[in-house]
């Protein structure tokens, strides 16, 4: 399962926008629209996509991954057979629309879905494994990307991506997906149980009991919007990085391979900080792990604005990778932590949204600086104030379990 979990993420790349960010210059001079209409592409379809996910989220509590999940991997794989087909701005609005919703959204609750299941007392461990997932795909997906589309274009590329998710996502979960431990005689973490005259597990060897909270109660914690913010700042702002990296970069000199090659340093250093976080959030509060994240971001930015030459971007990158790992690894449990597995669905659905929602908005500020002024300063400088403010916050975000707090 956590095998399972942690493929399902490699392959939700087609939704990323590490993945994206290889197209964006090609697609530019094909489809003939500036950068800020192409990033308000992103931005409304993005939107459109994320407003959804709350209903994804109650979809999988009801139904399971094992029935959800394949039924989304095939839809995104003609989603990207859809974005090999563009010829108009509509067109771009709609596939843009198909793959945030189901790559970058649907795919990921769901596997942070599947960890909540079969993993309580290791969550963070196994959330920490699961993430290596996405390092991979960070790792893979741009450098894969950049290569198809110098030597067939961008068309052919996003045509393999949906072969590839097709083909390599669906077969695997049909096959060994199961939804939960305790319908197979089993207890979350490798726990045994007996099965039952009517099929439910007698708990011989019970894991503690977690309180859950429904999305109504959830979202009456301050410490459910203070995690959120972060979550949200950081959809914001490494969106806004990544999509336009090739350009950011390309003002310090840095080449277009180099940049791409940048995210593969990235990935490398996520692996590392991916296990670190997944073991540390099993023994300290996320909140301390968030705020370090944080931290980190806001170092990333001021080496973006302050690049002292080309090789630099290597610096970047690594803390970019820290930061990334990090939050890879703590977001996708930090809900089930603060909030339960009983409507772990429905509960990182709305958090979800808000962080599409984020996402979908970070690019387009940074292209609007860029096409006014012709330098990204502005904007970058105000992306910092951001990661300083939540990362503060952040650090009282207390569960509803340790506190009374009931306020926003």
């Amino acid at each position: 399962m956590l095998g399972l979990a942690a493929l399902t993420v490699f392959f939700s790349a087609p939704g990323q926008s590490y993945s994206v960010t290889a197209f964006v210059d090609p697609m530019l001079a094909d489809l003939k629209i500036s950068r800020t209409g192409y990033s308000m592409a992103y931005m409304v379809a993005t939107l459109i996509g994320g407003c959804l996910l709350p209903f994804v989220g109650r979809i999988v509590d009801r139904l399971g991954a094992r029935l959800v999940l394949p039924v989304i991997a095939l839809a995104l794989g003609m989603a990207c057979a859809w974005m090999s087909q563009l010829a108009t701005v509509v067109g771009l609005y709609v596939g843009f629309t198909l793959i945030r919703c189901l790559g970058q959204g649907s795919l990921t609750l769901i596997s942070n879905w599947i960890i909540g299941e079969w993993f309580q007392k290791y969550r963070g461990r196994a959330a920490g494994l699961c993430a290596l997932g996405g390092t991979a795909s960070v790792f893979v997906f741009p450098q894969l990307n950049g290569w198809l589309i110098e030597n067939y274009g961008w068309r052919q590329a996003w045509g393999v991506l949906g072969v590839a998710v097709s083909v390599c996502l669906v077969a695997p979960v049909v096959l060994f997906l199961r939804n939960r431990p305790e319908p197979l005689g089993l207890l979350p973490d490798w726990g045994v149980g007996t099965r039952a005259s009517d099929g439910e597990v007698a708990k011989t060897q019970a894991a503690p009991v977690e309180q859950s909270y429904t999305v109504r109660q959830a979202i009456r914690y301050s410490s459910f919007w203070k995690v959120a913010a972060v979550i949200a700042t950081v959809a914001f702002v490494g969106t806004g990085l990544t999509f336009h990296q090739v350009s950011i970069l390309a003002q310090h000199g840095v080449s277009s391979k180099t940049a791409l090659g940048a995210l593969g340093i990235q990935a490398g250093f996520a692996t590392c900080s991916t296990l670190a976080a997944g073991f540390m959030v099993d023994r300290v509060a996320p909140r301390f792990v968030l705020a370090a994240a944080m931290a980190l971001e806001a170092m990333a930015l001021l080496l973006l604005l302050f690049l002292p030459g080309p090789q630099w971007v290597y610096a970047y990158a690594a803390v970019m990778g820290l930061h990334g790992g990090i939050i890879r690894s703590v977001s996708s449990i930090v809900w089930i932590k603060y909030f339960g597995r009983g409507h772990q669905g429905a509960v990182q659905g709305i958090s979800m949204s808000l962080m599409v929602i984020a996402a979908a908005v970070g690019p387009v500020p940074v292209a609007m600086v860029y096409d006014s002024l012709q330098t990204y300063a502005p904007v970058l400088w105000a992306f910092l104030i951001l990661p300083v403010v939540t990362g503060t916050l952040v650090l009282s975000a207390i569960p509803p379990a340790e506190s009374s707090d009931s306020s926003v």
